[in-house]
C-alpha cells in the first residue's frame, strides 16, 4: 500500500493539517512507527507519543489538541479508531492471495466461483460450492456438499465436514473443525455405550468469526446453528444441536453442552460452561469460569459463580464467604460467654 497523505485524507473523509504530498506505505503502532508509516491516536494514554513518533501521518480525532509541535501530518476524523480500522481492512484486502495453487484436489462436480483462492494441498469434495471471493488456505478440507459463502475465509487446516454450510464473509481460523460428530452415546445394560448416529449438519450464518481450534459439532438431527454476527474465540466447544443467536460473543475455552440455546447479544466469559437443554435470554452476561446449570429467563442478567446466579448477589455471598473464619471465631467466643 502506497498513498499520499491527501489521498488518505480523501479516503477517510477527514481534514488534513501538514504536508499533503508525504507518502506512506505501511501501518504501525504509534510508539514503533517510522518514516513512511501511518498511525493513529484514539486512546488518551498515547497522546504523549504524538510528539515523539516517527510516523509520517497520524490519524486523530477532531478534538485532538497538540501540546507541543508535531512533525507528522495530521488527518482529523470524527473517530480515529474507526478510520484506522478502515485502513487495516484496506491493507488486508490488498494482501489477499489469488488463484488455485497446485497440488490441490477439486472434485469435478464442485462449483468454484469467481476470484476464489484455493491453496496448495486443499481438498474440495464432491458437490461442494465455493462462492465468489472466498479464500481457502492450504491443507483445508471442504467436505461433500459443503457450501462456503461469498467472501468467506478458511485459514490453513480448517476442516468442514460433509453437508455443513458457511455463510458470507465469515472467518474460520486455523484448526477449526465444523461438523464433527456430536457426543452422542446411549448406555447399555452391560455398561458399554452405543454410538447414536449424528445425521444433522452445522449452519454458520453470515459475518461469523471463529477462533483457532474451536470445534462445532453437527446435530443429531437438524442443525447446530451459529447465527449472523456471532464471534467465537479460540478453543471453544459447541455441542450438537446448540443454537447461538445473533451477535453473541464467547471467550476462549468456554463449553456449551448439547441442545442449549444462547440468545442474541449475549457475552460469555472464558472457561464458562453451560449444561445441556437450557437457554440464556438475550443480552445475558456470563462471568468467566461460571457454571450455568439452569436457564436464565430474564433479559440483561449478569450471572457469575458455579452454579451461577445474579452477579451482585454472588459478589455479596463471596464477601461473606471470605469472612467465615472470623465469623466462626466470633461465634465460638459468643458460645463460650453464653456457657459462662
Amino acid at each position: 500500500m502506497q498513498m499520499s497523505a491527501i489521498e488518505l485524507c480523501r479516503l477517510l473523509g477527514g481534514t488534513l493539517e501538514g504536508n499533503p504530498d508525504v507518502l506512506v506505505h505501511d501501518l504501525a503502532k504509534i510508539e514503533d512507527a517510522t518514516a513512511g508509516d501511518v498511525s493513529f491516536i484514539a486512546n488518551p494514554r498515547y497522546l504523549p507519543y504524538a510528539h515523539t513518533t516517527g510516523a509520517s501521518v497520524l490519524v486523530v480525532n477532531n478534538n485532538f489538541e497538540a501540546q507541543q509541535p508535531i512533525q507528522a501530518t495530521l488527518i482529523r476524523v470524527p473517530d480515529a479508531y474507526a478510520a484506522f480500522t478502515q485502513l487495516l481492512q484496506l491493507a488486508a484486502a490488498q494482501n489477499k492471495p489469488q488463484g488455485v495453487e497446485q497440488p490441490c484436489f477439486i472434485h469435478p462436480t464442485a462449483k468454484i466461483g469467481n476470484h476464489v483462492y484455493i491453496g496448495a494441498f486443499a481438498y474440495v469434495a464432491e458437490g461442494a460450492h465455493i462462492q465468489d471471493h472466498a479464500l481457502i488456505y492450504p491443507q483445508t478440507y471442504v467436505g461433500r456438499g459443503v457450501r462456503v459463502g461469498e467472501g468467506s475465509v478458511l485459514f490453513a487446516g480448517v476442516k468442514v465436514y460433509d453437508g455443513c454450510r458457511i455463510g458470507k464473509n465469515c472467518i474460520l481460523h486455523s484448526g477449526v473443525v465444523i461438523g464433527a460428530d456430536g457426543f452422542g452415546f446411549a448406555s447399555q445394560p452391560d455398561g458399554t455405550y452405543q454410538k447414536i448416529p449424528q445425521n444433522g449438519i452445522v449452519v454458520v450464518e453470515d459475518a461469523v468469526e471463529i477462533g483457532a481450534n474451536t470445534c462445532i459439532d453437527r446435530a443429531t438431527m437438524g442443525a447446530t446453528t451459529i447465527k449472523t454476527g456471532v464471534k467465537l474465540d479460540n478453543l471453544i466447544q459447541i455441542a450438537h444441536n446448540v443454537e447461538v443467536a445473533e451477535h453473541t460473543v464467547i471467550a476462549a475455552q468456554a463449553g456449551i453442552s448439547g441442545s442449549a440455546k444462547v440468545g442474541r447479544y449475549c457475552m460469555i466469559g472464558g472457561q464458562a460452561g453451560l449444561v445441556g437443554h437450557i437457554s440464556l435470554a438475550a443480552k445475558t452476561k456470563v462471568n468467566a469460569q461460571s457454571g450455568i446449570t439452569k436457564s436464565v429467563t430474564a433479559e440483561g442478567q449478569f450471572v457469575s459463580g458455579s452454579p451461577a446466579f445474579e452477579y451482585r448477589n454472588q459478589m455479596r455471598a463471596y464477601a461473606l464467604f471470605k469472612q467465615l473464619p472470623s465469623l466462626e471465631a466470633r461465634l465460638k467466643a459468643l458460645e463460650h460467654e453464653f456457657k459462662k
